[in-house]
């Protein structure tokens, strides 16, 4: 039973009292208890382990007071149900063996059957939904950062393979784009069957692409897969990743709840670009935490001084937690963040 809800009316622009707080990749590598895990395990390993994973969900919510827990998983799981043959490698990524490259390719993808292939992934929301506190939050792969794997075969930083089949072959691009929006939808909505209280699209890389590139190549198929949700009244997330910013006045249309913001951008430009229609999720230069408290409290103070100028917003970084990161430091900025947005909206009556 959840007795914190602050997290879900702040994606809707309710009255809050505090200003909600949760971390991309809460439950992570700065955990010294989830490293032990991890040597015993793989990233992939856990997942297929509901009780397992659900104590890794549960991990950040306990020890740092977070407002909301995010399922531990990873934006690949699901593309081994469509056909995809995939490892995650260390210090590497995601590998692909099978990688698409033509339309014999995207042809060959199947329908996500989630029942079939990733019931384990269900079980944990559904253990997770009877223990949490707080919201649970899962979440999906875009397709561009998907397909920006899937084409490529592992992470890249010119994603050459992706833009070139793109740009040189847009019926194959968008037969593919289809097949993953329509895996994303499936997923999400058979999450939120299973107990998800918000869904989140990561749409990590697509900052590497021109607006109009965006909106062209892109964007009908983001639309669609939140379009396809839309009878479910969750609150759903789109995180268009790192160096999305010039990409944000295309996004006025989505039936979402919140955009997520990188660093990059100020709060109050983010809503203006986003035409002021969404709650707002961010933005926090995760590196911000290698400094000493006392400057982590005055960048998260600016944040919200500057988040809390209109009801909707949610504290978080502009991009994951990186494995250096301390955990002490991150519970006493979600300490922070609560304190001190509560004693200004009880003080001001903002958002109250």
């Amino acid at each position: 039973m959840i007795n914190n809800d602050v997290f879900l009316r702040a994606c809707r622009g309710e009255q809050v009292e505090r200003v909600p707080v949760w971390y991309m990749r809460q439950a992570g590598r700065y955990d010294p208890d989830y490293r032990k895990i991890k040597e015993k395990y793989t990233l992939l390993e856990i997942c297929k382990q509901p009780e397992l994973a659900a104590e890794v969900s549960l991990m950040p919510v306990h020890k740092l007071g977070v407002d909301a827990a995010i399922l531990y998983s990873d934006i690949m799981n699901p593309v081994a149900s469509i056909g995809i043959d995939f490892d995650i490698v260390k210090d590497i990524g995601p590998v692909i063996h099978n990688p698409v490259r033509n339309a014999g390719d995207v042809d060959r993808l199947k329908p996500i059957d989630v029942e079939r292939d990733l019931s384990h992934v269900l079980e944990t929301i559904k253990i997770l939904d009877r223990e949490l506190k707080v919201p649970l939050i899962t979440f999906a792969g875009a397709p561009f950062t998907l397909a920006s794997y899937i084409i490529e075969g592992r992470p890249t930083k010119s994603y050459i393979r992706t833009k070139t089949l793109m740009y040189s072959e847009p019926k194959i691009w968008h037969s593919l784009m289809g097949k993953l929006a329509d895996m994303a939808a499936t997923y999400l909505r058979a999450h939120i069957q299973s107990g998800a209280k918000a869904v989140q699209l990561f749409d990590s890389w697509v900052g590497s692409l021109a607006p109009h590139d965006f909106k062209e190549f892109v964007l009908p198929h983001v639309e669609s897969i939140f379009a396809s949700l839309s009878d479910l009244d969750t609150p759903k997330i789109y995180f268009p990743g790192v160096s999305s910013g010039e990409l944000l006045p295309h996004l006025t249309d989505l039936q979402v709840n919140v955009i997520g913001l990188d660093w990059r951008v100020p709060l109050t430009e983010g809503r203006r670009r986003i035409g002021g229609k969404f709650a707002i999720q961010g933005n926090l230069d995760p590196y911000v935490l290698t400094a000493p408290s006392d400057v982590i409290h005055e960048h998260a103070r600016r944040l919200l001084d500057e988040g809390m100028k209109e009801p909707g917003f949610i504290f978080n970084l502009g991009h994951g937690l990186f494995p250096e990161a301390s955990l002490e430091k991150l519970r006493d900025l979600t300490e922070y963040v609560h304190a001190y947005s509560e004693e200004r909206i009880a003080a001001s009556g903002v958002n109250a």
